[in-house]
C-alpha cells in the first residue's frame, strides 16, 4: 500500500511539474495503478488536473500475445523516471537503490499501444506469390483433429490433389491452429498451420516462408485455402513434421531436476544463430525467437526454425511495430519504443534463450512488459545515457537511480564453462549494434567442440549437419570468420 501510495503521489507530482504538458502525456500515455482506492487518474480528473480524453483504461492482461492491432507499446519513461525515484528512501543514496527497490517502483506501471504500422512494408506486398492449392473440407470439424481436408491445384492432366488426415492438435494461440496429419496419398507425417486470413493483406507468412530455404529453418511444402459458410477464408501452410521443441526438451530436464546436457545447449544454439544468419542476409527479422519456435528432432538433434507469422522484412526509413516478440526474450530497446530496430533484436532473443538452456529457466521473467525492463536491468544495471540513445535517442534526458550490473558470473553458477557465460555476455548488450551477429556468435569457442570432427552425440551417431553450407550462405561474411567456422580436429 505504501508503494501505491508513492506512485499515487508520483502522478501528482508529474501533474504539478509538468504544468500544460500534463495534458499530453496523459492523452498519450495510458497508466494503469492496482490501487484500493481506485484509479488515482478518477481524483485527477476531477481536479482538472488530467484532460477528459484521457479514457480510464482496464487492467491488461499481462499473459503473453501476438499483437492483435495496429497499437504497440511505448513506455512512459516520465512516470517510470519518477516512481523509480519515489523507491528510493534517500535519492541521494543511490547505490543503495536495489533490483526490488526499481520493482516496486515500477511493476505498478502498465504499457499503453501507440505506433501504426499499417502500410509499412511496400515489399511484403509486392513479394511473389508462387502456385496455391485450393482446399476443402471432405469430413469432420475445421476446428478439431480428425477431419479431412482434400487440396488440389491445375486442370486436366496436369491437376494435382492431396488429401490430408489431421491426427492431433500440436499447437495453437491467437495466430490460429497447428495440426499434425498424414498425407493420404504419400503416408508422409506433416503440420498443418491452419490461419484465418484477412482478405484486405496478403499473408506475411506465406510470403517469406516462400523466400527462406535452409536445413534449419522448417520447410514449407505447399499451402492451400479453405473457405467457410461464414465466408471466411482459411490459410492453410503445409509444414514438414518435426516432433519437439527445444521448449519441452528444457522443460523435461527442468521437471528431473536436471541441466540440459551442455552439448546440447551447444548444439541448439549454434543451429539457431545458423538458421538467423541466413534470414538476416535477406534483411529478414523473425521477431519471435523463443524455445517454443525451435523445432528438433530428438534423434538427430538437428533444429528447425518455425512459426514467421511475426516475421519481417525491415527496410531502413520505414517504422516497424515495436510490440512484437514474446515477452520472455524482448529486446530492450522495443520495450523503449524503438520502432527504427534492427535485426539485432533477434540476437537479443537468442541470448535469452541460451541463458535459459544454461540455468535452466528464464533470465528475464518479467510479470508485465515494464516488469520486463526491471528484470533486465536488475542484471545489467541502469543503462548509460549513451546506451538509451542507441535503443531509442528520444529518451536520452530521463534519469533514472543507478542499479550496479550484477556480475554474470554470479548470474551462472560457478561450474557454468566461462565461454558459456562470456557469449550470454555478448549477445546480451543493451546497445545493438555491440551485440554480436549471428554469424559472429557461430564462431564463439563456446562452439569449438562442436567442430571438432571427434565429437559424438551420447548415443555415439554422428552430430547433425553443420556445415553444409548452401551456395550464397556464407557470402558477404569476412574471410576471418569464414575460417573459424571450418570444422577443425584438435591436436592429439
Amino acid at each position: 500500500m505504501k508503494a501505491r501510495g508513492v506512485l499515487s503521489r508520483s502522478l501528482r507530482n508529474i501533474c504539478g511539474a509538468l504544468g500544460p504538458c500534463a495534458t499530453k502525456l496523459f492523452k498519450t500515455h495510458s497508466l494503469t495503478f492496482r490501487n484500493a482506492n481506485g484509479d488515482p487518474r478518477l481524483s485527477l480528473l476531477r481536479q482538472g488536473r488530467v484532460h477528459p480524453s484521457s479514457h480510464i483504461r482496464p487492467l491488461r492482461s499481462t499473459a503473453p500475445q501476438r499483437p492483435h492491432s495496429a497499437w504497440t507499446p511505448v513506455l512512459d519513461l516520465r512516470v517510470a523516471q519518477v516512481a523509480m525515484s519515489a523507491s528510493v528512501a534517500n535519492p541521494a543514496q543511490q547505490p543503495s537503490v536495489s533490483g526490488n527497490d526499481l520493482q516496486q517502483g515500477m511493476k505498478e506501471l502498465n504499457i499503453k499501444d501507440k505506433d501504426d504500422e499499417a502500410g509499412s512494408s511496400k515489399a511484403q506486398q509486392n513479394a511473389a506469390t508462387a502456385e496455391i492449392f485450393e482446399g476443402r473440407l471432405i469430413e469432420g470439424d475445421l476446428k478439431t483433429g480428425g477431419h479431412v481436408l482434400s487440396a488440389s491445384s491445375g486442370t486436366g492432366a496436369s491437376r494435382q490433389t492431396y488429401n490430408y488426415s489431421t491426427d492431433r492438435v500440436v499447437g495453437n494461440g491467437s495466430f490460429g491452429v497447428v495440426f499434425q496429419a498424414t498425407c493420404l496419398e504419400t503416408g508422409e507425417t506433416v503440420a498443418i498451420k491452419k490461419v484465418l486470413q484477412d482478405k484486405r493483406f496478403k499473408n506475411r507468412e506465406l510470403q517469406i516462408m516462400k523466400l527462406v530455404d535452409h536445413p534449419n529453418i522448417v520447410k514449407l511444402k505447399h499451402c492451400f485455402y479453405s473457405h467457410t459458410d461464414k465466408d471466411e477464408t482459411y490459410l492453410h501452410l503445409v509444414l514438414e513434421f518435426v516432433p519437439d521443441t527445444v521448449y519441452r526438451i528444457s522443460k523435461h530436464y527442468a521437471k528431473n531436476n536436471q541441466r540440459m546436457p551442455n552439448l546440447f545447449v551447444k548444439l541448439y544454439a549454434y543451429q539457431m544463430c545458423r538458421a538467423l544468419n541466413s534470414i538476416h542476409k535477406m534483411g529478414i527479422c523473425h521477431r519471435d525467437i523463443k524455445p517454443q519456435n525451435l523445432l528438433v528432432n530428438t534423434e538427430t538433434h538437428q533444429l528447425k526454425l518455425c512459426d514467421f507469422g511475426s516475421a519481417k522484412v525491415l527496410v531502413k526509413g520505414e517504422p516497424n511495430i515495436s510490440y512484437i516478440c514474446s515477452r520472455y526474450y524482448r529486446a530492450p530497446e522495443l520495450i523503449f519504443g524503438a520502432t527504427d530496430y534492427t535485426s539485432a533484436i533477434d540476437v537479443w532473443s537468442v541470448g535469452c534463450v541460451l541463458a535459459e538452456l544454461l540455468l535452466g529457466q528464464p533470465l528475464f521473467p518479467g510479470e508485465s512488459g515494464v516488469d520486463q525492463l526491471v528484470e533486465i536491468i536488475k542484471v545489467l544495471g541502469t543503462p548509460t545515457r549513451e546506451e538509451i540513445n542507441a535503443m531509442n535517442p528520444n529518451y536520452t534526458e530521463f534519469k533514472f537511480p543507478q542499479i550496479k550490473a550484477h556480475p554474470w558470473t554470479k548470474v551462472f553458477s560457478k561450474r557454468m564453462p566461462p565461454d558459456a557465460v562470456d557469449l550470454v555476455s555478448k549477445l546480451l548488450q543493451y546497445a545493438p549494434q555491440k551485440r554480436m551477429t549471428a554469424v559472429q556468435a557461430m564462431t564463439h569457442p563456446f562452439f569449438d567442440e562442436l567442430r571438432d570432427p571427434a565429437t559424438r552425440l551420447p548415443n555415439g551417431r554422428a552430430l547433425p549437419p553443420l556445415f553444409n553450407w548452401l551456395p550464397g550462405e556464407l557470402d558477404e561474411v569476412p574471410a576471418d570468420i569464414v575460417r573459424k567456422l571450418q570444422p577443425v580436429a584438435k591436436a592429439s
